[in-house]
């Protein structure tokens, strides 16, 4: 069998440092594997890799940079992330989407909600208290994705497979 391929939307430089930062203080060391990210998909199918690298070239090739919006923060019951509004990286996940339909998983099937989680699997009630701390301080800001990441999954930390920029 084949790994499944994860996709990322890469984040510009000031976004991405936010972000990791705020991943690197709040989620268990443990299990911190991977840097700090934007899922678009967590499973692409593996045993179609160079159809999958062709698709998000033709994309990427034709997509500009995407303004996004940091517009919250989600409680998750057992962790925290940051809400992001960006009806075009709406818009880019259905057309990759619809180019992989019979192949998506249920939960990559589910409507799309982007988030950039900075915490997660820990008790509720240590989730909730910095849910409450960091959306007292909170206001929106913009970032901007600049590209999409595939990465393999194999078991554990994620190996990075190719970059595609806008």
């Amino acid at each position: 069998m084949t790994d499944p391929l994860i996709l990322t939307l890469t984040l510009d430089e000031e976004a991405a440092a936010f972000f990791e930062a705020r991943r690197r203080a709040y989620f268990p060391p443990e299990r911190n594997k991977v840097p700090a990210h934007l899922t678009l998909f967590h499973q692409l199918p593996g045993d179609e890799l160079d159809r999958v690298e062709d698709v998000l070239a033709d994309l990427a090739a034709v997509t500009p940079a995407l303004p996004l919006t940091v517009s919250g923060l989600r409680f998750m019951g057992a962790g925290v992330a940051y809400e992001i509004e960006a009806p075009a990286l709406v818009a880019l996940r259905r057309a990759i989407a619809a180019e992989f339909a019979s192949a998506l998983t249920g939960q990559d099937g589910q409507p799309f909600k982007p988030h950039v989680t900075i915490q997660n699997k820990v008790a509720p009630k240590k989730a909730k208290e910095l849910h409450e701390t960091l959306i007292a301080f909170f206001s929106p800001f913009a970032a901007t994705g600049i590209g999409l990441d595939l990465w393999h999954y194999r078991g554990g930390p994620w190996q990075h497979h190719a970059h595609f920029a806008f």
